[in-house]
């Protein structure tokens, strides 16, 4: 990649670095409850994160809309065919930036947006309050956070001070509701917990579990709201439109297919020495690709199989690559 823009924060380079740290100020439409004191807990990034960090390759249009994102503190929708590394990406800007283990939210058909703020368990609180019931003297508050676990997106707008990354995962699966919904938290950057709200005349702070740790962490009167605007990734396969306010409130990315230069760099990156003996599978690669849908994690496995399989005598290469890389779509004409 060329030379840097001095206001770039994330580098797309997969080094970790400290940049989070100069990120200025956000603009005025955008300011969130800077008073609030942090509370979201530390997590660390898996080994799978980090690897997937450190490995990625993005262009330089996607890192500039990337930190377009961290600075306007919008969330930032990408698009593009399967194994362009959409869901990568949020792996990617958390590794680099050093902001713990990314939040994972996978959306389906039945997904709502409370599932994605928080969990409230009503029959296990009911079990609990029969078994103590007469135990606990009369003027002692029910501890009705333990039952309330934060989805990964309630999680996200934590107070922190420094913000959450946020994978949202193939949004246009969602109910036709869904972006409209999530426009209000997008741009208020709290939300309430009703079960919460309603005991906050006997206990102004309630405890309740977090969606990526066994941490406990205070909630005041039933309200959360972000001190730092999370990093949040929205990823769909351009199989259905959003709506025009959805969009306008989002930085909008399309993710290339990778050409054969990129490709090589990704294989390299992923398989060091082997990078040299798939030059050939990559060129076979393209020529399919060209004619279906195929996805660039097929190219790594066949080059790695190839090479492990090709040790031995009898095997036919590019007859196993072509099995490996399967198309993943049907034309009419298949049948």
């Amino acid at each position: 990649m060329s030379e840097r823009p001095g206001w770039w924060i994330y580098h797309g380079t997969g080094v970790p670095h400290d940049d989070i740290a100069r990120l200025p100020a956000p603009p005025p439409w955008r300011l969130f409850d800077d008073e609030a004191v942090p509370i979201s807990p530390w997590v660390e990034e898996s080994a799978a994160d980090a690897r997937r960090g450190e490995n990625y390759r993005p262009d330089r249009d996607t890192v500039e809309l990337v930190n377009a994102a961290i600075h306007l503190r919008r969330p930032l929708l990408v698009t593009g065919r399967p194994g362009t590394g959409k869901s990568t990406l949020a792996s990617a800007v958390a590794h680099e930036l050093g902001l713990g283990r990314p939040l994972r939210w996978n959306i389906t058909s039945r997904v709502t947006v409370k599932d994605g703020l928080y969990q409230y368990d009503p029959l296990a609180r009911l079990y609990q309050a029969r078994r103590d019931s007469g135990s606990r003297p009369g003027d002692e508050p029910e501890d009705v956070g333990r039952f309330i676990r934060l989805g990964p997106l309630g999680t996200a707008l934590l107070p922190a001070e420094r913000p959450r990354v946020l994978l949202i995962d193939e949004i246009d699966k969602g109910d036709l509701d869904l972006p409209n919904d999530l426009l209000a938290i997008f741009e208020e950057g709290s939300y309430e917990i009703p079960e919460l709200v309603r005991q906050a005349d006997q206990a102004a702070d309630a405890a309740v579990m977090t969606a990526d740790s066994t941490e406990r962490v205070p909630v005041r009167h039933g309200q959360v709201r972000c001190r730092a605007f999370p990093i949040i990734v929205m990823t769909s396969n351009g199989e259905r439109d959003f709506p025009p306010a959805f969009l306008r409130r989002c930085i909008q990315a399309t993710l290339p297919q990778p050409e054969a230069e990129k490709l090589s760099r990704i294989v390299e990156a992923h398989l060091g020495t082997l990078a040299p003996s798939g030059a050939e599978i990559i060129q076979r690669f393209l020529s399919r690709r060209d004619h279906d849908d195929l996805a660039t994690d097929q190219l790594l496995n066949a080059i790695y199989l190839t090479d492990q399989a090709g040790r031995t005598t009898g095997v036919d290469r590019d007859q196993l690559a072509d099995k490996v890389m399967a198309h993943l779509s049907r034309r009419p004409d298949d049948d």
